[in-house]
């Protein structure tokens, strides 16, 4: 795994923060939003596990979708996140090391049940990104033992899904538990495009992780596509012919 200085910072902060004391928080960074309302009302309806999944690579034009499902203690659902996980929210928000301090203590403290699924891009150009998404939940919610009552999924409902869940508008927004598996997904698709850097380094994945930026596309254009590119994605996708 890949983890930088700053985040081994960040992640020594947090556990020294842990040690002093142990904070609840169930609001958000600016204390306006309940980010365990949702998970709450699935508990008092009867619910017993909840987890949160979320997705993070739809739209590159190279490198696997990676999705990935957090279920967090029930007391913490109740009474709120322990200090090391205090400002917690949508990865598209954190820092690179913010990130990656998150991700450690997600995957290490032993007490949260986590998920990680990955399609990659042979597969997306066979069935397509929409059912390659909703694979890849299917597959890290799978990953949970005890597996999840209910899920709640960032955006819209997933008719594919092998679960009961309801989907929340900017979910990773105002659930903990999508936030936490946004930052799963997001660190792991950053570390596999960082891997992929390695093995294609005329294409720059390590710097726009698989997306159409400009050098992307010049390096598309001088190189043509690698393996890891997604074939059914524009402009890698032939033109179809004109019927007359």
């Amino acid at each position: 795994m890949i983890v930088n200085s700053s985040a081994r910072n960040f992640r020594f902060s947090f556990r020294r923060a842990a040690r002093q004391s142990f904070p609840v928080a169930r609001l958000d960074a600016q204390n306006t939003i309940d980010r365990f309302e949702a998970e709450r009302a699935l508990l008092q309806r009867g619910v017993k596990w909840v987890a949160g999944v979320d997705e993070a690579g739809r739209g590159p034009l190279a490198g696997p979708v990676v999705a990935a499902a957090v279920s967090f203690p029930t007391e913490w659902i109740w009474n709120g996140l322990p200090a090391e996980l205090e400002g917690l929210t949508d990865s598209k928000q954190l820092t690179v090391p913010e990130r990656e301090g998150y991700f450690e203590v997600l995957t290490g403290l032993g007490t949260i049940q986590f998920g990680i699924a990955r399609i990659d891009a042979g597969t997306i150009d066979a069935i397509n990104i929409l059912q390659a998404t909703h694979r890849a939940m299917n597959q890290a919610l799978a990953q949970l033992h005890p597996a999840p009552d209910h899920a709640l999924v960032d955006g819209l409902r997933v008719p594919s899904l092998r679960f009961p869940h309801s989907a929340l508008i900017k979910g990773d927004a105002c659930s903990f538990s999508i936030a936490a598996a946004s930052v799963l997904a997001k660190v792991t698709r950053d570390r596999l495009m960082l891997e992929y850097d390695r093995q294609f380094p005329a294409y720059g994945f390590a710097g726009h992780k698989g997306y159409g930026t400009r050098r992307h596309l010049a390096a598309l254009a001088e190189h043509g596509p690698c393996p890891i590119h997604r074939r059914s994605f524009a402009p890698l996708k032939p033109a179809q012919p004109e019927l007359f």
